[in-house]
């Protein structure tokens, strides 16, 4: 029973992580997308941001059903303010989200949970994409 409880203790702690990234993605992708250079850009960035609410959404809601508590979130991170910081940052919190997501698939405790943290997995890295040819057409 104790092994249970420090597993399931230490795959909370690891989706608390991954709802406080989601949190601080969420408020900078809006203040990056003001710093678009285009509509286009804009909207894309915005696409993503939606994205990222549904993960912080569904992440939200297994951390409720293992924890039995409600995330309560708060921003940890600044966000750039200029937009190649924005967007290098980005990219680069987006790439390491591909493998701390992958890795949480890999030991969660449930086939529900492999299979939302594994589809966050690749929406990230398309993300990734997304943010590394804004930085190459803006750079």
């Amino acid at each position: 029973m104790y092994s249970y409880y420090r597993a399931n203790q230490a795959e909370i702690d690891q989706i608390a992580k991954a709802l406080a990234g989601e949190y601080n993605a969420i408020q900078c992708y809006e203040h990056m997308a003001n710093l678009a250079k285009n509509e286009e850009e804009k909207k894309q960035i915005m696409e993503i941001r939606n994205d990222e609410i549904n993960h912080y959404q569904t992440f939200a809601a297994i951390y409720q059903s293992l924890s039995g508590m409600q995330y309560s979130p708060k921003q940890t991170e600044k966000c750039p303010g200029d937009y190649i910081g924005a967007l290098t940052a980005a990219f680069k919190d987006e790439q390491e989200t591909v493998d701390f997501y992958l890795d949480i698939a890999e030991n969660a405790s449930s086939p529900y949970i492999r299979k939302q943290f594994k589809r966050a997995s690749a929406d990230e890295q398309n993300h990734a994409v997304w943010f590394l040819y804004y930085f190459m057409q803006n750079k």
